[in-house]
């Protein structure tokens, strides 16, 4: 099951697996960097909530040949260093046969599944439990107070806060719902809260950090490799984020 550290500020980059020939190294050098843990984006042709940059990854990883599958393969052949979590679709998670048990095999311990809704995630989430694989669930900033406490509830790991009711993606700004959805989370929550959908910059995760326990940073990273960065310059971004949340208190 997932387990992450609740004395600092966390840190979670998000990476397409199979964008490149070299992304296991990219992860490695994310991990190095300070990462508490790695969201890894399984490959899909139709990424609903994802925006124009991810989509863009994930467009690049198909082409390439990779799969949900082989991301998975390849994972199962490294030790990461940090805790790891699929990010994923219905259309995924339920299509494959003893998902769950494929993701622990790959050395996976958490997973969200982005388009499946608590009202129909029961037995999938039963599934997980069984396979030792934590669940994370969504919350929105237009959600209801009981049914956020419904998500936090069921959500293991952490919960996921949207930042707005938008794709992923980069945002100079974060919205007004931004901090009121971490705020209306924590009331319910006995598991960190961390924020994501436009965290781009060092300054916006410190800025939602004041309320949230930590941050999912994708789309600025994925843009960097998409435009021609390497593991190593990837890895400089994660460490300015981690610097300025650790210095947050």
């Amino acid at each position: 099951m997932l387990t992450l550290p609740r004395d600092h500020k966390l840190l979670i980059p998000y990476l397409m697996g199979g964008q490149s020939a070299d992304w296991l190294d990219v992860a490695k050098a994310m991990a190095e960097a300070g990462a508490d843990a790695l969201e890894i984006g399984l490959p899909f042709s139709d990424p609903m909530v994802d925006g124009p940059v991810v989509q863009r990854a994930a467009a690049t990883a198909l082409s390439r040949g990779a799969t949900p599958e082989t991301v998975l393969k390849e994972l199962s052949t490294v030790d990461i260093g940090v805790p790891l979590i699929a990010m994923t679709y219905a259309n995924v998670a339920l299509g494959i046969p003893d998902f769950p048990a494929r993701l622990v095999e790959a050395g996976i311990s958490g997973v969200i599944v982005s388009d499946l809704p608590l009202e129909e995630s029961a037995e999938f989430r039963a599934a997980a439990d069984r396979a030792g694989v934590s669940m994370v669930l969504l919350g929105a900033p237009d959600c209801a107070d009981d049914r956020l406490a419904r998500i936090c509830a069921a959500s293991k790991g952490f919960v996921y806060s949207m930042t707005a009711m938008r794709t992923t993606g980069e945002q100079a700004q974060l919205t007004t719902a931004a901090k009121d959805t971490v705020t209306r989370l924590r009331r319910h929550a006995t598991i960190p809260v961390i924020a994501g959908f436009g965290i781009s910059t060092p300054e916006l995760a410190t800025e939602i950090c004041t309320e949230a326990d930590g941050v999912v940073v994708g789309s600025a990273l994925v843009r960097e490799l998409l435009d021609g960065g390497d593991a190593a310059t990837v890895a400089e971004r994660v460490r300015g984020f981690r610097t300025a949340l650790d210095r947050v208190a």
